[in-house]
């Protein structure tokens, strides 16, 4: 399958977080050319500041896969990781990382800082950006457009 097609799984996750009122952001873990894990964000549900969908989708993976170490995987996910997300991917040692919107405001892969590439770190992550760009960013810019005209609604 290609980078797109595998995004295409990752916004399918994320469409059911904007369904929960949550960021829609959605990830998939890929190893050996099958999801082994999804998520997508569940910081509101779970009133857990840590539950972005790629730490839940590391978590699921490791569940999955019976280690820590994801060495072999690629996680797609629909927006560029935060300082959070992508220290946890360094640490899983994954292989890949696809995401789909860069994230000018906290993103950590290229937008304010490249920890997954750093080389001054133990492991370095190869980086796909802008698979699926536009569907993702618009995805997020419908989310808070919506949030806000019901927010002023409610005033």
């Amino acid at each position: 399958m290609s980078h797109e097609n595998w995004m295409d799984h990752a916004l399918a996750f994320a469409r059911k977080a904007a369904e929960l009122d949550e960021v829609p952001v959605g990830a998939v873990f890929v190893y050996e050319n099958r999801i082994v894990a999804s998520a997508h964000n569940e910081r509101e549900s779970v009133r857990d500041p840590t539950a972005h969908a790629e730490i839940l989708a590391l978590k699921r993976a490791s569940q999955a896969l019976g280690r820590w170490r994801l060495s072999g995987g690629t996680l797609y996910v629909t927006l560029e990781p935060c300082p959070m997300c992508a220290g946890a991917l360094v640490n899983a040692r994954i292989d890949r990382l696809v995401f789909g919107a860069s994230d000018p405001k906290a993103g950590a892969v290229g937008s304010l800082y490249n920890l997954v590439q750093d080389k001054r770190l133990n492991h370095q992550i190869e980086v796909i950006g802008g698979v699926s760009s536009e569907e993702c960013a618009k995805l997020l810019t419908e989310f808070f457009r919506a949030k806000r005209a019901r927010a002023k609604l409610s005033k």
